[in-house]
């Protein structure tokens, strides 16, 4: 059994990550400046801290072996695209302290959550993009405050690795989805949203879907049990430099939106509106993940989704029914 500190655990992410770190038995402090939303967190420890403040990633850090640093100020491409000066200010702190404070309490191995958001724009103009290798990060370009704030806090990790030997690790997220995380709100990502849209369709008999832009942008997709592994298997390799975790499958939106629409019985109407897009076209090239680990993700799109959809669905249908109790009451 080891002692793990997850950051983050209130989160989508981080939460899962608790879950399957205490089915596996080991004891865990979760930390977040919330609570799980949708179930309590199964932590034998769950902290409400600040981790922009230096005492607190202290305390967050003491007496505990390995760090899964997942805590971020961060959202869907909604909000990412209008809140720089906050986002950046904000994990740079987190960041910085988290690593210094894990370092000076002597944690055993410190990962850093990262994100396919460092790649540059240049190379993410077309929707039938190349794969991007770990190494296309540089020339620097990240499309946002967000992704210039991991790829700085990935160069830490590295520095931290080469100067002090301290043992950092570092993974970058493709598009993580699944049930339990945001769905709406404004910082759900692509798949929650569709997700939704599509049950609300279902549910009130509108077919018409909303998709910002043409929906001819293209992303891959990563299941949420195939990143918590994935995490898992990178914090206990030998691998220090940044590794992509995600699927390798490209689709378009337009093609997400039809996917969920099929799973969920129904034919629509997609509606193309303006709308914060991001880059064009993203996809991860899984070689080198494929080399160290000899494994990559393995739940297919169509499977992921389904699960996803079905727990939306549900919570789509509970949210309908509130607000169809509020209307009666008042009338």
């Amino acid at each position: 059994m080891s002692k793990i500190l997850v950051t983050g655990a209130g989160g989508f992410i981080g939460h899962h990550l608790v879950k399957s770190l205490k089915e596996q038995g080991h004891w865990v402090r979760g930390v977040d400046i919330k609570h799980p939303e949708y179930e309590p967190s199964p932590a034998d420890e769950f902290l409400i801290l600040d981790l922009r403040r230096w005492e607190n990633c202290l305390t967050a850090t003491k007496d505990v072996e390995y760090v899964y640093n997942l805590s971020a100020d961060m959202g869907g491409m909604g909000f990412i695209s209008s809140n720089h000066a906050r986002i950046l200010h904000n994990n740079i702190l987190i960041s910085t302290h988290m690593i210094e404070a894990s370092r000076v309490n002597g944690v055993d191995r410190y990962l850093f959550t990262s994100s396919a958001c460092v790649y540059p724009e240049y190379r993410q103009q077309e929707a039938n993009i190349a794969p991007l290798k770990e190494e296309d990060a540089y020339p620097a370009d990240p499309q946002d405050a967000y992704g210039w704030e991991k790829l700085v806090s990935e160069r830490l990790c590295i520095h931290y690795h080469d100067e002090y030997g301290f043992n950092t690790r570092i993974v970058r997220f493709h598009n993580i989805y699944g049930p339990l995380g945001t769905w709406d709100g404004g910082r759900e990502k692509a798949p929650a949203a569709i997700c939704r849209k599509v049950a609300i369709a279902k549910l009130t008999g509108n077919p018409e879907v909303e998709i910002w832009g043409d929906g001819e942008q293209t992303r891959s997709f990563c299941y949420i049990d195939d990143c918590i592994v994935g995490m898992q298997k990178i914090m206990m390799s030998d691998y220090h430099l940044p590794l992509n975790l995600g699927t390798d499958r490209l689709v378009t939106i337009n093609q997400l939106v039809d996917i969920v629409a099929d799973i969920a019985g129904i034919k629509v109407i997609k509606k193309h509106v303006p709308g914060p897009q991001g880059v064009r076209g993203r996809n991860s090239d899984n070689t080198r993940i494929r080399q160290v680990l000899g494994w990559e993700p393995q739940i297919s799109l169509e499977e992921g989704l389904r699960r996803t959809y079905e727990w939306i669905e549900d919570q789509v249908r509970q949210k309908l029914a509130r607000e169809s109790s509020k209307v009666s009451v008042s009338s």
